[in-house]
């Protein structure tokens, strides 16, 4: 890995950390049930994702920022985890299996929505 490559996986990371930040710390959504800040976030990185997918890049700068950069900062499977492992240590059971269904059908969702945006248009 060159410097040029470092560099730019540094600027993408450096905005997703950012917007991921400011989502977190300033979104709470409840619709029926409260949706986890760290849920939007990975549902709009899946979002996000299933668009770059779809574009099919060739360009491997463009890929190392975005793909590596930008949404290797932005999304947060290690944050979901924890969220996991705390309401197991809570004993939470249900509410544990619920939320794990939430976070991966709805993210698989929003890949196919970006992925298909871009396929139709």
């Amino acid at each position: 890995m060159d410097f040029s490559s470092i560099s730019i996986i540094l600027l993408g990371s450096t905005f997703g950390l950012t917007l991921r930040t400011f989502i977190q710390n300033n979104f709470k959504k409840s619709i029926g049930f409260d949706i986890q800040n760290t849920s939007i976030v990975n549902f709009l990185s899946s979002f996000l994702l299933g668009i770059l997918v779809a574009l099919n890049f060739i360009n491997n700068e463009i890929l190392v920022l975005f793909y590596s950069g930008f949404l290797g900062c932005f999304s947060t499977f290690s944050s979901f985890i924890y969220q996991l492992f705390e309401l197991f240590k809570k004993r939470k059971f249900v509410i544990l299996f619920f939320h794990y269904i939430e976070v991966i059908i709805f993210s698989f969702l929003f890949f196919y929505l970006g992925y298909f945006v871009i396929q139709f248009f």
